[in-house]
């Protein structure tokens, strides 16, 4: 069977686990628990089609390895806020009041459903064209890989630096001026590890383009091809997610609009000013 077939036949009865379970438990949080474990299979689906049919290569093995790597760190930090213990993601439950019933359950029908798990195989299927292009590893990438482990390692350092602040905030009784992780990296971007976590997939699509190229593809069709529309949806989401997320956080924290004038919301920069008064 192709192994593309196997995906989408894997990621159906995943989607249709996730709204039965989202029903019976009031918690929408499937799709997040599955969000770090479903992509790696689906890249070694692809590995392992690719040398069924006598197509594997060092490239395609190696895109299971960082996938692997970052569906492991992804799980662990998920685990270790208790994403695995009924936690539900406190922005649905801020969704759900602010919508009716029916309203709120189409919203997780096509969009917590359907979007995010159609989404998690589009951002894998440039494994698939390194499978179809069992070409020899080039300069280049070796060059995309080192991105990837270097944004791998940037979004473990940033999801650190977060889970440390949670928990002296924790230890000082919930409250922990200004509110909000300031300091490290997040001196430098609002949300540095979403920025890191959607720029190892446009590594992922460049390693895959890379194998388009080196087997003959031009500019149109290797270093852009259809592939590309993955990352580009995983911007748009976290875009568009980070923006509710920090709606949320500027109405309870007052300091956060000085944090926000000052520093930038993804890709890390120097910030435009002193940043608001750090945690102690």
């Amino acid at each position: 069977m192709d192994a593309l077939l196997i995906v989408i036949i894997v990621a159906a009865v995943t989607s249709a686990a996730c709204w039965v379970l989202s029903l019976i438990t009031r918690d929408t949080s499937w799709v997040d628990r599955a969000w770090s474990i479903v992509p790696v299979a689906y890249v070694w689906i692809f590995v392992a089609g690719a040398f069924v049919n006598g197509e594997g290569s060092a490239r395609v093995v190696l895109m299971g390895v960082l996938a692997t790597a970052w569906g492991a760190r992804l799980t662990f930090n998920f685990a270790r806020k208790g994403g695995y213990t009924g936690m539900e993601d406190y922005r649905w439950a801020i969704l759900r009041g602010r919508m009716r019933p029916w309203q709120f359950q189409i919203f997780n029908v096509l969009f917590i459903i359907c979007y995010q798990m159609a989404l998690l195989v589009l951002i894998t299927l440039p494994a698939a064209v390194a499978a179809q292009n069992p070409t020899a590893l080039t300069g280049w990438d070796a060059l995309f890989i080192a991105t990837f482990v270097a944004f791998l390692a940037g979004e473990t350092v940033a999801d650190q630096q977060q889970w440390r602040f949670h928990q002296r905030k924790k230890e000082a009784g919930g409250t922990l001026a200004p509110g909000f992780a300031t300091t490290g990296l997040f001196r430098y971007s609002r949300h540095p590890n979403f920025f890191f976590e959607q720029a190892q997939w446009w590594a992922f699509y460049a390693i895959g383009a890379t194998a388009a190229v080196t087997g003959g593809a031009g500019v149109i069709g290797g270093v852009l091809n259809p592939t590309i529309v993955g990352p580009a949806l995983l911007t748009v989401l976290f875009i568009g997610s980070t923006i509710f997320t920090e709606s949320i956080t500027a109405s309870k924290y007052p300091a956060y609009a000085d944090y926000r004038r000052t520093t930038s919301m993804l890709v890390p920069w120097p910030p435009r000013a002193r940043a608001v008064a750090t945690q102690s």
